[in-house]
């Protein structure tokens, strides 16, 4: 009963701040393990702007880093997740995301090239018994304002094909796992990694749809 009050309570905040349409903000996951979870800083305040500008949102620029497991989670919307290698989740931190995330929040991982092997194992401890599924070509999330056929391929790495996954909890994506595109190495500034315009801008609006999605399941 408890836990489905705190589902409720955190759902309403949700709903508030996006019906308010301002001084919402998202965040990026702090997590132990080793894992560089600072890299693309320009990345999301980037993705901020580009949807302000182009789909009317008025979200706060500024970006805070919020820890797995801290009261703070539950603050903002959307968090995004990234790195190129380890991720731990200790017992409480999983119960912690799996509360906010069961409680109205979306979380966004995208593999920055490493990640993969480990964020995987802790995504299990979360969400023990719900597996990741990929999203076919026909899900929303790639029919948003703008249309794709799939994830775009930022960068190449292992010449993978992009995937997206997600873990769908009673008809809602809760989790967006992001994989072999890079999409927010994209979103970043241009001189970081000298991407073409086309492949910044395909980044750009594939995470508007994402956040689109996110905010309006």
């Amino acid at each position: 009963m408890i836990k489905k009050l705190i589902h409720t309570a955190c759902l309403t905040l949700f709903v508030q701040l996006i019906s308010l349409g301002q001084g919402y903000q998202l965040a990026v996951l702090k997590y132990s393990g080793g894992g560089d979870y600072y890299a693309n800083p320009t990345a999301l305040p980037n993705l901020i702007s580009f949807c302000n500008e182009n789909l009317g949102t008025t979200i706060n620029k500024e970006v805070p880093y919020v820890e797995v497991g801290s009261s703070d989670l539950f603050q903002y919307p959307f968090i995004h997740m990234t790195g190129h290698g380890n991720v731990v989740f200790s017992s409480s931190e999983s119960t912690n995301l799996r509360t906010y995330l069961l409680g109205g929040g979306f979380l966004h991982i995208d593999d920055n090239y490493g990640m993969n092997e480990f964020i995987r194992v802790e995504l299990k401890k979360v969400f023990p018994s719900n597996e990741l599924v990929e999203l076919p070509f026909n899900h929303e999330l790639f029919h948003q304002k703008y249309d794709f056929n799939g994830l775009p391929k930022i960068h190449e790495h292992d010449g993978k094909r992009p995937q997206a996954f997600g873990i769908i909890i009673d008809g809602r994506l809760v989790c967006l796992y992001t994989y072999e595109t890079d999409l927010s190495d994209g979103w970043e500034n241009r001189e970081v990694h000298n991407d073409s315009e086309n492949k910044r801008i395909q980044a750009l609006k594939m995470g508007a749809n994402i956040l689109m999605h996110a905010f309006m399941q």
